[in-house]
C-alpha cells in the first residue's frame, strides 16, 4: 500500500513532467495517481488531515506575511499552473502566429473534453472563454426576448449581471422583476416559494446565482429550475463561485445555461472561464461576437474571440489535473471545515455576528461577520492595516459585514491569526461601548 509520502512524490513527479514533455497540448497532461489508501477515508476525515494539506500549501507561492482571506474574488494558481502558463507563453513567443494558431489552437478540443469531464456534461456543451461575466453576458444578450417579456432575478445577484439585464431592459423594453432575499437562510422551500410567486405568464427567464458571492449563501438552483421548467421558463445559473468547489455535475442543477470563472476555485490562470449551454438550447442563443453562423447549433460559435491568451487557455488543463489530484469532495470538505473553524471560534465574542450558515448544504467557503458598533470599512481596514489580513468589506443591499474566504492552502494556524484579530477588535469595542454607556 502506498504511503502518503509516496503519493506526494508521484504528484510532484507528474506535475514536473508536464512541463518537460515535448508536446504541449492538454491531452499530454498525465493525471496524478492517488495513493491506494485514499478511498479509506471520508471527505470529512481528509479535511482535517494536516499532513496532506501541508503538501497542498507547499504547492502554492502565496505570501508568507500577508494573510490572504479574499480568495472569493480570485484564487492564486499553484506553482505547476504558473509554470505551465509561463512555458506556454515562452513557446508562443518563438513564432506567435505559427505556435498560437497552428499548434496550441488545436489543443482546445482536448481541453474542452477535459472540462466537460469535470463538469459531467458533453464537450459539445462547453465553450471556453475568459470569465463568468463574459459567459453570462453571452447568454443575456444572445437570447431572443421582446418588449414585455419578464426576467426574474434578485438584488443580491452580481452587479455585472444586474447591469447586463438593465441594459437589455433599457434597449429592448423587457421587464425585470427583482426579488429581495433575506439572507442567510436555511430554508430552501422559502427561497423557492419567493421565486415561484414572482413567476407570471410573461416570465421567460429566471436568473439564479448558485452561490451568492457577498455572503456565501448557496441557493437551491435545481428546485428553482424544476419549478421554472414546469412553466416553460428558461434558467440561467451564475456559477462563478461554485465550479471546482462544490461537488456536483453541471446538469444536476437543471439549468439551461451556466457560466463560471476558472480562475476562482479551479485555480486556473487569471482571465479564464467557461460557458455551458444545454445542447438543444445552443441554437437559441446568438453569438455575442461575430461568427459565420451566429444562430447555429455549434457551441464553438461562442469562441470567436480573435487573438486571446493561448498560454492562459492551455494552462487550464494543468489546473484541472492539479484539482483532480485533490478531488472536489475533499476540496469542498476542507474549505468548509476552514470556514467553520474560524466562525465557531468568534461566534460567541461580544458584539460579533455571523451572517453565514454553518451547514454545508447552505454555505461553502465564504463567511461573513460584523462587529456591533463598527462600520464594515473600519473592521476591514483594521484587519488590513493593523493585522495584515486581507479580506473584503461588503455593503450591498441588505448585506453588511466583512467577507472572509479561506482557501485550501490555508491551515488552522493561519486562521488562528484571524481569530486573534477579531477577538482583539471585539474586546476593544466592548470596552468602548461600556465607557459610552
Amino acid at each position: 500500500m502506498s504511503t502518503r509520502r509516496t503519493f506526494f512524490r508521484q504528484t510532484a513527479a507528474v506535475a514536473t513532467g508536464v512541463l518537460t514533455l515535448p508536446q504541449f497540448l492538454p491531452e499530454t497532461f498525465a493525471r496524478p495517481v492517488l495513493s491506494a489508501d485514499s478511498g479509506l477515508k471520508s471527505a470529512a476525515e481528509w479535511a482535517q488531515d494536516e499532513d496532506f494539506w501541508a503538501w497542498v500549501k507547499s504547492e502554492y507561492t502565496v505570501s508568507p506575511t500577508l494573510l490572504n482571506l479574499n480568495n472569493g474574488g480570485v484564487c492564486p494558481q499553484p506553482k505547476v499552473v504558473q509554470d505551465a502558463h509561463i512555458r506556454f507563453y515562452q513557446y508562443c513567443n518563438e513564432a506567435p502566429s505559427y505556435y498560437m494558431w497552428r499548434i496550441l489552437d488545436q489543443g482546445r478540443e482536448a481541453l474542452r473534453e477535459k472540462l466537460a469531464d469535470l463538469g459531467g456534461c458533453s464537450p459539445e456543451e462547453i465553450a471556453i472563454n475568459r470569465n463568468a461575466t463574459e459567459g453570462l453576458n453571452t447568454v443575456i444578450f444572445g437570447l431572443n426576448l421582446k418588449p414585455g417579456d419578464e426576467v426574474v432575478l434578485t438584488k443580491q445577484d452580481y452587479p455585472n449581471m444586474l447591469n447586463a439585464w438593465k441594459q437589455r431592459e433599457k434597449r429592448d423594453g423587457i421587464k425585470l422583476v427583482f426579488l429581495d432575499l433575506e439572507l442567510p437562510s436555511e430554508n430552501d422551500d422559502a427561497i423557492v416559494d419567493q421565486y415561484v410567486k414572482a413567476f407570471t405568464s410573461r416570465t421567460k427567464v429566471v436568473h439564479v446565482t448558485h452561490m451568492i458571492n457577498w455572503i456565501g449563501q448557496v441557493l437551491p438552483v435545481r428546485k428553482i429550475a424544476d419549478e421554472a421548467h414546469k412553466r416553460g421558463i428558461e434558467v440561467i445559473a451564475d456559477g462563478a463561485h461554485s465550479f471546482a468547489l462544490f461537488d456536483f455535475k453541471i446538469p444536476d442543477l437543471g439549468a439551461d445555461y451556466y457560466a463560471t470563472s476558472l480562475h476562482k476555485w479551479l485555480c486556473a490562470p487569471f482571465g479564464s472561464g467557461m460557458l455551458y449551454i444545454r445542447q438543444n438550447k445552443i441554437r437559441n442563443v446568438w453569438a455575442l461576437l461575430s461568427n459565420t453562423e451566429p444562430d447555429g447549433p455549434d457551441i464553438r460559435k461562442f469562441e470567436s474571440l480573435g487573438t486571446r491568451s493561448f498560454a492562459s487557455e492551455m494552462a487550464i488543463g494543468t489546473a484541472v489535473d492539479f484539482h483532480n489530484s485533490i478531488g472536489t469532495a475533499r476540496k469542498f470538505a476542507r474549505a468548509h471545515y476552514l470556514k467553520n473553524y474560524w466562525m465557531e471560534r468568534v461566534r460567541e465574542l461580544p458584539g460579533v455576528k455571523i451572517h453565514t450558515s454553518f451547514k454545508p448544504e447552505f454555505a461553502g467557503a465564504v463567511g461573513l461577520f460584523s462587529i456591533d458598533g463598527m462600520k464594515t470599512s473600519e473592521v476591514d481596514g483594521q484587519l488590513q492595516n493593523k493585522y495584515k489580513i486581507h479580506t473584503t468589506g461588503i455593503d450591498w443591499e441588505n448585506i453588511h459585514g466583512v467577507r472572509v474566504t479561506p482557501h485550501i492552502y490555508h491551515t488552522p494556524k493561519d486562521l488562528d491569526r484571524l481569530v486573534a484579530a477579531i477577538t482583539a477588535m471585539s474586546e476593544k469595542q466592548a470596552v468602548a461601548s461600556k465607557k459610552k454607556s
